[in-house]
């Protein structure tokens, strides 16, 4: 597509708008339905990553090494860089996950955060702490969405009805900033596409094409001085343009992974899903509701799930059924699990 011209997504399909025209992201995301986005944004949306592996550091389930916790880390290397994308729940879970797997996260200096939960912020201070030693440039700069630093608030009576959490997890990520800063981090907050490396897209926060609710009903953000519901406006993934086809990466995909897939095609000029990996939310939801995401998948052209975090276990079967995969594409996340452009999914003893 010429320069100039614009991408827009209505729905489930994709258009080329009248050139010139052009709609604020914050705009966009506040309507719910449209999204226009000027082909600038995109202009080099043409590089593609010919090598790629994605390690999960951060999930619930664990083979013979490392951990689990309720969280998501993962490290990906492609093309000769690396980046952290989400940091883990516990402080130094994604630290010493990867010292067991024998990977040494002193050479990684960009991390990406899906989003402001502390089950993806938590490592963050630690991992800065204990590896700025070794190399000064280690996790020194963190990529976030924009509205990632509102403050919020939980409705006391859903804190009444949780489980037990250590007071020391529940970090709210305004103090993993300021902590974070001082030992000489930096944030750079994204509010729409950024090219972080050719071909690897962080997307900003994404728009709510489909209505897809997949967040917990009761936080609540402090806007202008009245709280709203959280809908986590903030929340993005990582989108991989390779000769495959996409390789789309989230944390918790609260802003629906769906919508999070039909945004990547935007931001790659409508290329197929090659594979989704990470944490989509769907534990909680309807057989019904979780299979019609398969069949978007399927739609996109999907051919590898990793489902970890909160995706759900059940939710990963109804994928791999209704997306039309097999017990080898479509896979439950544990830590270590490796994805690659050449061989997919590495299955370990959980998944064979």
């Amino acid at each position: 597509m010429r320069h100039g011209r614009v991408l827009t997504v209505a729905s489930s399909f994709f258009a080329l708008a009248v050139s010139g025209l052009s709609l604020d992201i914050d705009t966009a995301i506040a309507s719910g339905n449209e999204l226009v986005a000027t082909q600038e944004d995109f202009a080099e949306k043409a590089a593609v990553v010919s090598d790629l592996k994605v390690t999960t550091l951060s999930t619930m389930l664990t083979e013979l090494r490392g951990v689990g916790e309720w969280g998501y880390s993962a490290l990906i290397e492609a093309d000769g860089h690396t980046i952290l994308f989400d940091t883990g729940e516990r402080p130094d879970t994604a630290l010493r996950n990867a010292e067991e797997l024998g990977i040494d996260l002193s050479t990684v200096d960009t991390v990406i955060l899906s989003h402001n939960h502390f089950d993806h912020t938590g490592g963050l201070v630690t991992l800065r702490r204990a590896l700025k030693a070794e190399n000064p440039s280690a996790l020194m700069e963190t990529h976030a969405g924009k509205g990632i630093f509102l403050p919020r608030s939980m409705d006391q009576e859903a804190i009444n009805k949780m489980p037990p959490i250590p007071k020391q997890l529940l970090v709210s990520v305004l103090d993993v900033r300021d902590e974070y800063e001082t030992l000489g981090g930096r944030f750079v907050v994204h509010g729409k596409p950024y090219e972080l490396h050719p071909g690897m897209w962080i997307t900003g926060p994404i728009p709510r094409v489909h209505p897809e609710k997949n967040w917990t009903p009761f936080m609540r953000i402090e806007r202008n001085g009245a709280l709203e519901e959280d809908t986590i406006p903030e929340d993005q993934a990582l989108v991989i343009n390779t000769e495959k086809g996409l390789v789309v990466i989230a944390g918790c995909g609260h802003a629906g992974i769906v919508n999070t897939m039909e945004y990547a095609r935007v931001i790659a000029g409508g290329e197929p899903v090659h594979a989704v990996l990470g944490g989509f939310h769907l534990l909680s939801l309807t057989d019904e509701k979780v299979e019609w995401t398969g069949t978007k998948m399927r739609e996109f052209g999907v051919q590898h799930v990793l489902g970890a975090h909160c995706t759900g276990i059940n939710a990963v079967k109804l994928l791999r059924d209704s997306a039309h995969l097999g017990q080898g594409t479509s896979v439950v996340g544990a830590v270590g699990s490796v994805f690659t452009l050449e061989d997919g999914i590495r299955l370990g003893a959980l998944n064979r």
